[in-house]
């Protein structure tokens, strides 16, 4: 077997392989003795039949399938013989040769990792405390939660409740399936794009407005992020809250036994805490991500993003399918999500880099500890823990992500870190977003 390998681009390799023809025809023997024994054809008895005849009734056909199989014993012996590393499958293509066999591999490899000044990255860690109004204002998100609704005759201002029934048109098409019925809005809840909670602030029961909004640039569908917008809207019924009092009944609805205010807003801190340290952990380890992005500057094979542009697209294309949409209606462009499908096959290829690199193992320990803070907060912890530890996959995720989380622990202990004071709402508000 010869082996030849043409770069043709920065990650792109054309590699050549070639067979002599002896390796052909001794397979070619071999697979025509075999099928003389057994081959059927008339005017010869079984078993009986001679070589050339079976070779010319049949000898393209093995031909073609000793092509196959030679392709599949030396495709990995040739990259391994070269030392090359493909990302992704290759693209084969036979050359038509009167002597041996020879067919041309093309495929991108993975990119060389330099990780020279990752003990010198700059990182912005956040740092925040829940203080006494951060419980006082969950508490008061709690009692909106557990808010009655009584309609009111008057127009609608902020926190009311306002029933509408919408249709929304963008560049003549409508986007809202037809007609949105029924629909409640919390006005200043800033569930709805910015803009659309103002325009019903001041309408009543019974009245209709039509409005141009234009859909943020980082809307979550991107067909419409950025597009400007008419909606038309008829108002069904405007609803003010009721809040309820904070008694020993709407404690004791939250879990706390004792009913006691004290042991309520105990609670509650206790829960915060845990939200606000993940969060935080979220945020740092972003900062470590966007550092690491930024020191680390590599060109990416184009077979994994298209992959995980693949992956990208995959949840809008399956509510498509849900909501009945053809594909072709869709609209999503692949462009969309390149940025982030370069980033994210970047940061995979850097991480996995330094991991081998500085050998460092999965702590199973961290693994138990992070399937029992899953855990925690259901009914039956210990069901959960061995609905983890039942399926490989579900385990492998976590096992993953918590690989994930030590090396940017490891990045953090050797990175010039400098803490910047932030409050509970910042961190939170963004996380959500």
């Amino acid at each position: 077997m010869q082996v030849s390998v043409e770069k043709t681009s920065e990650l792109s390799r054309k590699m050549t392989v070639s067979v002599p023809e002896a390796v052909v025809q001794e397979k070619m023997a071999e697979r025509l003795k075999s099928l003389a024994r057994s081959v059927k054809i008339d005017g010869f008895r079984p078993g009986k039949v001679p070589q050339h005849v079976v070779k010319k009734m049949y000898g393209d056909r093995i031909r073609g399938e000793i092509a196959s199989e030679l392709i599949k014993a030396t495709y990995y012996d040739a990259l391994q013989d070269q030392d090359l590393k493909p990302a992704g499958h290759p693209y084969i293509e036979p050359v038509d040769e009167t002597e041996g066999f020879k067919y041309t591999a093309v495929f991108e490899v993975y990119p060389e990792i330099t990780l020279e000044g990752i003990d010198q990255l700059e990182v912005v860690r956040p740092v925040a405390t829940v203080k006494d109004n951060d419980v006082d204002d969950m508490i008061e998100k709690l009692r909106a939660q557990q808010q009655s609704w009584h309609i009111v005759d008057r127009p609608a201002q902020e926190h009311d409740r306002v029933t509408i029934s919408f249709s929304g048109t963008s560049e003549g098409e409508n986007f809202t399936d037809g007609r949105v019925e029924d629909f409640q809005v919390v006005c200043g809840s800033k569930k709805m794009i910015p803009g659309f909670e103002d325009n019903l602030v001041g309408l009543e029961t019974g009245s209709n407005k039509t409005f141009t909004l234009t859909f943020p640039e980082d809307y979550d569908n991107k067909v419409l992020a950025g597009k400007v917008a008419q909606f038309a809207v008829d108002v069904i019924k405007v609803e003010e809250p009721l809040l309820p009092e904070i008694d020993e009944d709407f404690v004791k609805a939250y879990g706390i036994e004792d009913g006691s205010v004290e042991s309520f807003r105990e609670d509650v801190r206790n829960n915060m805490d845990r939200e606000l340290e993940q969060a935080l952990r979220s945020k740092l380890k972003s900062s470590v991500m966007d550092a690491l992005y930024e020191k680390i500057q590599l060109t990416v094979p184009n077979t994994l993003v298209d992959m995980e542009v693949d992956s990208l697209m995959k949840p809008y294309i399956e509510t498509a399918k849900r909501q009945k949409m053809k594909l072709e209606d869709l609209k999503l462009p692949r462009d969309v999500f390149e940025e982030q499908a370069k980033r994210r096959v970047a940061l995979g290829l850097i991480l996995g880099e330094i991991i081998q690199k500085n050998a460092i193992k999965l702590d199973s320990n961290k693994v138990r500890s992070t399937i029992e803070d899953l855990a925690r907060s259901y009914e039956r912890p210990d069901d959960v823990i061995n609905w983890y530890y039942s399926d490989e996959s579900r385990l492998t995720d976590v096992q993953q992500m918590v690989l994930e989380d030590q090396v940017i622990e490891w990045l953090v202990a050797r990175a010039k870190v400098s803490d910047e004071t932030v409050n509970f709402n910042d961190v939170m508000d963004r996380q959500q977003r």
